[in-house]
């Protein structure tokens, strides 16, 4: 299959990209820098110069393709506009793809987070949050979903807080950067919450289960760790940085501080059984261990 692969050089981009081509897929991957297409290009796919506003490039790169794997986000999370700004943006790529791919059952793989559920972890019949500071990709998600019903073979992989390689990754990376920045490993509220979790090599295999097999209209969670709780998390960071580990302000953690303080660990066994994903790299704790002095 010819895949196009928005955001192919991140995390977890990178590890979609080697576990496509080492699947005998070949990849179309959107880079937004010289820099990117030389590292898709070194690792066997053919770049495509532009971002996510570079609209055309994105309908073109569809056109050219037989499935799609959407990943990239411009994660900006220094203020509410800028946050606004970015869910913006992947709401409006989102849509030229489905536009381009509407009719064709070709496939669509996007991404969300993983929901919350007060009392219990979220499963793959929840729906995603459609209101608060990232309700807006909710809502584009849940649009591109119901396109499964007008010939699009659309999907979405819904991903844990924390997607981990190497002691690095999504909000425990938040966690680790603003500690180095700080002088202080920090946790909002009693650090009881728990944050799902799963390492980008685990990941990268259920977006390719999930463009070559999964139906029409389907959400997976892509979750190893079901919930570790934040003050394991910053507990772990703290004694890698040789720093205090203590309760800061949700304040501390800018517009995500809300999200930071809220107890939502999730399952994944629906995806496991029906797609026989499992998981086989290090824990996020485990993981955690490569965070460098």
């Amino acid at each position: 299959m010819r895949v196009f692969v928005t955001g192919g050089t991140g995390l977890i981009g990178s590890a979609v990209l080697a576990e496509l081509l080492r699947h005998g897929h070949s990849v179309l991957a959107l880079t937004r820098s010289d820099a990117s297409a030389q590292a898709a290009m070194r690792a066997g796919a053919e770049p495509v110069r532009g971002s996510l506003a570079d609209l055309e490039v994105i309908r073109s790169g569809a056109a050219q393709a037989d499935g799609v794997i959407h990943l990239a986000f411009a994660n900006d999370f220094s203020g509410p506009d800028a946050l606004a700004a970015a869910v913006a943006e992947e709401t409006a790529a989102l849509t030229t793809l489905g536009e381009e791919l509407l009719g064709s059952d070709r496939p669509l793989v996007t991404v969300s987070g993983t929901p919350w559920v007060e009392g219990r972890p979220s499963t793959e019949a929840d729906p995603v949050p459609t209101e608060g500071p990232v309700g807006g990709r909710g809502r584009t998600v849940t649009a591109i979903l119901e396109l499964a019903s007008r010939g699009l073979r659309s999907t979405a992989v819904r991903m844990p807080r924390t997607v981990h390689n190497n002691g690095d990754g999504g909000f425990a990376g938040l966690l680790t950067g603003i500690a180095r920045r700080t002088g202080v490993s920090g946790y909002p509220g009693d650090g009881t919450q728990r944050w799902p979790a799963v390492h980008a090599l685990d990941a990268a295999v259920l977006f390719r289960l999930a463009l070559e097999q999964a139906p029409a209209g389907t959400a997976w969670h892509a979750v190893d760790d079901e919930g570790d709780q934040v003050r394991d998390i910053a507990a772990v960071i703290g004694r890698r940085l040789g720093l205090p580990v203590q309760e800061v302000p949700a304040e501390t953690f800018g517009p995500l501080g809300a999200i930071f303080a809220t107890d939502q660990p999730a399952s994944s066994a629906h995806t496991r059984q029906t797609l026989g994903w499992e998981p086989k790299h290090p824990s996020l704790l485990e993981d955690l261990e490569n965070v460098q002095p």
